[in-house]
């Protein structure tokens, strides 16, 4: 029997990687100055394209789908060679995904500094924006599927699982929401109106939220957990029942975010029963990924990447928690429009989304580089750092929203209103300072692990 030998190309990786760094500051940076503006509004410098209104969009997708989606696409084309036993079915493939993504990012960050936007929250990228991004994933699918279908392991591993759920699905949300009507080069109207807008654009929002936020860094723990810790996946039958069960309940819960409008009843309650089913599979992944370190929690006191993995899915545990309750009408009540929205996304962006992200790029780039980590004591910083970030950022902005709801039903003994809205307004504006100080410790941190990563790189 003839020994076959293959080796594993780091190249597309390698780019992705320092790709998904550059994105993550430029990104973080806008969310850091939008955070400011909003407390001290001179900061929109008094013109046009660095007002909140385009500094906001610009930070979203920033974070979203450049920084976040070059992390995904480290971890896609780093971990699919080595669970399928084959190099990536097509290299030309790969360079045209990383230039093509990296050219829409460009894109996407002039068109909406220049106003150019549909108001779609998450998908405010105009049409022919939109038919770049679904050409390039289009051909990112053909090179996933081209590498699964020659592949020499015949067992799909569940981080391929679900890998593939989240390309289907994103496929499926971006054209289904990005149906419009062209009226010039760079303005278009949706192709649907009034209420049915807003469910097919919350159908999208929530599930931008579940299928590329979520299920690839689910895909990204169960391959970069259990190598972190030198352990097996504490039960793979549960990763199993995870997948599937999150697949099903997640693309049915993005009414809730619709509650108190005029969409029907029944479909509000639809998402709200979707929501709360939600828990167990979100709280069963969560607690296979802690388990998974059974007998190696001494290693978590020491080792900055398992901290930044243990965090990462804590806060995925957290957030999954929080966006059920949230659903229910007597919470949602209080959460709906006020910082408490704020609060659960950023619990679910920082924390589970960067710290997982942080916890991949120090175990891989001294693995893709053949060296060791420059220096575990500034990650074992960044690590601190940024955890007093998150905690900065979310718990000021919880308070907002309580006192907001608060001062919002109070009411003099007459039966009037007690406050005006600017009151309101005026009385949170020192939780908007506190917010602002937590991002920029985060992006602090983040700025350690560039030095860091480039120093490793250098070695």
């Amino acid at each position: 029997m003839e020994l076959q030998k293959f080796q594993y190309d780091n190249r597309l990786p390698k780019l992705f990687a320092i790709a998904c760094i550059f994105w993550g500051v430029i990104g973080m940076l806008a969310g850091v100055l939008a955070a400011f503006q909003l407390a001290f509004p001179i900061l929109n410098f008094n013109t046009e394209y660095t007002t909140f209104g385009r500094v906001r969009p610009i930070h979203t997708n920033a974070v979203i789908f450049a920084f976040v989606g070059n992390a995904i696409f480290t971890a896609v084309y780093y971990s699919i060679p080595r669970l399928l036993k084959t190099p990536m079915w097509s290299n030309l493939l790969g360079k045209i995904h990383f230039w093509g993504w990296q050219l829409i990012i460009v894109s996407a960050a002039l068109t909406l500094a220049l106003g150019y936007t549909t108001g779609k929250e998450y998908a405010e990228l105009e049409w022919p924006i939109d038919i770049a991004i679904t050409l390039i994933w289009i051909i990112f699918g053909i090179n996933m599927f081209g590498t699964i279908l020659t592949r020499r392991e015949r067992h799909l591993y569940v981080a391929i699982w679900f890998y593939i759920g989240s390309w289907v699905t994103v496929a499926l949300l971006h054209i289904v929401n990005s149906f419009e009507i062209p009226v010039s080069f760079m303005k278009s109207y949706s192709w649907y109106a009034g209420v049915q807008d807003a469910l097919v654009q919350w159908c999208y929002g929530h599930n931008a939220v579940a299928f590329f936020l979520t299920t690839p860094f689910l895909g990204m723990m169960y391959y970069f957990l259990p190598k972190a810790a030198n352990r097996p996946v504490y039960s793979y039958k549960l990763s199993i029942v995870h997948f599937w069960s999150l697949i099903f309940l997640y693309i049915w819960a993005g009414p809730h975010h619709l509650l108190y409008t005029a969409l029907p009843d029944w479909a509000q309650s639809l998402g709200t029963v979707f929501s709360i089913m939600l828990l167990l599979p979100s709280w069963g992944g969560m607690l296979n990924g802690l388990f998974t370190l059974r007998g190696a929690w001494d290693k978590v006191r020491v080792d900055p990447i398992l901290k930044f993995f243990v965090v990462a899915v804590t806060c995925y545990g957290m957030s999954t928690f929080e966006g059920p309750m949230m659903s229910l009408k007597n919470v949602n009540a209080i959460s709906h429009y006020s910082d408490w929205t704020v609060a659960h996304v950023h619990i679910g962006a920082l924390g589970w989304n960067g710290f997982m992200t942080f916890g991949m790029l120090y175990w891989l780039f001294p693995r893709m580089y053949n060296t060791k980590l420059y220096s575990t004591k500034l990650a074992g910083k960044h690590f601190w750092i940024g955890t007093l970030g998150i905690v900065l950022y979310a718990v000021p902005m919880y308070w907002a929203a309580f006192r907001s709801y608060f001062m919002m039903k109070a009411f003099t003994p007459e039966g009037q209103l007690q406050y005006q809205f600017m009151d309101v307004v005026q009385t949170i504006v020192p939780f908007y300072i506190l917010r602002a100080v937590g991002g920029t410790l985060f992006l602090i941190g983040v700025v350690m692990m560039v030095w860091n990563l480039y120093k490793t790189a250098k070695q």
